[in-house]
């Protein structure tokens, strides 16, 4: 990566010209904010002069005189104030862009350190359908997995169902009283959907039938034979509708370890924090406390009721011992709504109380919004169901590709999947995680601007070139990169591997999204500039270069969302 070689040979310069950095200061180097000065920049020299009280431009010098970049650059001069600018040379963006097409991994470095990284994300509940509010966990979980894998972490997914909640209380007196055993096997999922609603519109009509939901619960959790084998059954059904979602979506999952996973271990962990002094009886609850926490000191945390029943943060911190004590876990990540921000904050504090060093991060993200603004909905007022967005986005591919000449009925089905799926992913991938945005199937279809069939039909464009030439092309290593177009190009491709490790610096798939963009929009204005076809020898074995280093790069990055492509469109 240029950026973190340029800062390792800045930080070699400060140190050859005797100057002593304080503790904590960082040497950085940046993408250059204009161009016409360089194509990387640092402002250390001014940072560092302010601290010291010096000239930032001849304190800028001395680091200057004592830099090594000459296999790096054609170029370094000091501007403005003190900025320190670095122009590559078209040898290193030559062997870059070589690199870039050779090697698997298309110049991206794998991690120093190896990590063994748990995620945790989507987290449905068994019987009920995933619905729109998914979306952001399950794309950015996935994404994040994705990424974390390709620079050489050692990752686990993890799949946290919420099966074991009170509204099995509800499904079981439901499932004994009222179900179609005709609509369960047409479609399960519906079916337990519409017995919960009708027992719990019961249960508020009449207190009785909420008493006895309340039994079947207890039952259930003591480990009656019937209402256990129906819970076995209602899990089973659920899984298998949940696979074949994400099938669909191309996400996948090591594990699927819900709740009940835990049971057996909530009540012997309550004792042990109770035993080791974390958690206190109050009230005849079992609660931790954080008096030495100021921003938690009036919020304990509840692990287990006055009635004896556990909690979310019960189960969560026996899955934090899974997690350690059986899959050695480094870090453990949680991809869940900005609304669980005290939970998790409750959840670590208490980990941290148990001796527990394992970093430990809730990934946060915003709220999908329809085009009024508020929460996106059906006009009935439920969620509005994953299948539904997905199945629409599909047709109204479909729609777009049917207009498409020369292509089989099969070509359009696969390449409407792609695309609309691709749509889906990229609108939410695209965002900033914490931002609220708006779902606009418009926008999200579009095939100009920051869109997934905009990226996907770069990607196909860098493969029509190919599919245009004679014979079986093979390229060298002979570069030769002189026109500005080129330039921008190789630039912007080595600039993949630094982009890719930036994601997992603050779990934003959106840099990677903005990145992607840009790379396509650099792309179009190289091809436009550039003829390639018509070029010839080095020129045209360069230009070939800098079109399968973009096909690959952007088939890689949008792999890295978790986006398909397709060879025609």
């Amino acid at each position: 990566m240029f950026r973190a070689l340029l800062t390792s040979r800045l930080q070699a310069a400060f140190t050859a010209a005797g100057i002593q950095l304080p503790e904590g200061f960082s040497v950085s180097v940046v993408i250059a904010s204009d161009t016409r000065y360089g194509d990387y920049q640092s402002n250390a020299a001014m940072t560092l002069a302010k601290q010291l009280k010096t000239n930032p431009r001849a304190l800028a010098q001395q680091v200057a005189d004592k830099l090594d970049v000459t296999d790096l650059c054609s170029k370094t001069s000091i501007d403005g104030p003190g900025f320190l600018n670095f122009t590559l040379s078209a040898e290193a963006l030559a062997q870059r862009l070589a690199l870039i097409t050779q090697d698997d991994h298309f110049g991206v470095p794998q991690v120093e350190q190896t990590k063994r990284i748990v995620i945790d994300f989507s987290a449905p509940n068994i019987a009920k359908p995933m619905h729109v509010g998914h979306i952001r966990s399950t794309f950015i979980g996935d994404s994040l997995a994705r990424v974390a894998r390709f620079v050489g972490h050692d990752v686990i997914t993890d799949n946290h169902i919420g099966d074991w909640g009170t509204q099995f209380g509800m499904i079981l007196h439901g499932w004994k009283t009222i179900l179609d055993h005709e609509a369960l096997d047409k479609d399960p999922i519906q079916e337990l959907v519409r017995v919960y609603k009708a027992v719990n519109a019961q249960t508020k009509a009449d207190e009785a039938v909420l008493t006895t939901c309340r039994n079947e619960l207890v039952k259930l959790q003591q480990g009656d034979p019937d209402n256990m084998e129906i819970w076995t059954r209602c899990v089973a059904l659920s899984l298998e509708q949940l696979r074949q979602i994400y099938g669909q979506l191309d996400v996948h999952f090591d594990h699927y370890l819900g709740e009940s996973a835990y049971n057996d271990k909530l009540a012997p962990l309550v004792e042990d924090l109770l035993t080791n002094g974390i958690a206190e009886i109050s009230d005849g609850a079992t609660c931790v406390f954080f008096r030495d926490v100021p921003e938690l000191a009036d919020k304990p945390c509840l692990i287990r009721k006055s009635d004896g029943g556990f909690l979310y943060a019960t189960t969560d911190l026996a899955t934090i011992d899974h997690r350690i004590n059986d899959w050695m876990a480094d870090e453990i990540w949680y991809v869940v709504g900005a609304p669980q921000e005290l939970h998790f904050r409750q959840l670590f504090q208490v980990a941290k109380k148990r001796g527990q060093t394992t970093r430990m991060q809730h990934i946060a993200f915003g709220s999908i919004l329809g085009q009024d603004g508020k929460m996106f909905k059906t006009r009935s007022g439920e969620s509005v169901g994953l299948l539904e967005v997905l199945d629409e986005a599909v047709e109204r591919a479909a729609a777009v590709v049917a207009e498409r000449e020369g292509l089989t009925d099969l070509e359009k089905t696969q390449i409407a999947e792609v695309i609309g799926t691709g749509a889906v992913k990229y609108a939410e991938l695209s965002q900033h995680r914490m931002t609220d945005y708006k779902f606009s199937w418009d926008k999200m279809l579009a095939l100009q601007g920051n869109t997934a069939p905009y990226l996907i039909n770069a990607y196909v464009r860098t493969k029509s070139i190919f599919r245009k030439l004679d014979g079986e092309v093979t390229l060298t290593p002979d570069l030769t990169i002189t026109e500005a177009a080129e330039r921008a190009l190789a630039i912007k491709l080595a600039q993949f591997a630094e982009t890719t490790h930036d994601v997992l610096l603050d779990f934003r798939p959106n840099l990677l999204a903005s990145y992607l963009y840009e790379l396509a929009d650099t792309y179009h204005s190289f091809y436009e500039a550039c003829n390639v076809l018509r070029s010839e020898g080095a020129v045209r074995n360069t230009r070939l270069t800098l079109c399968e280093a973009t096909s690959r790069v952007l088939k890689a990055g949008l792999g890295l969302l978790g986006i398909r492509t397709t060879e025609r469109m």
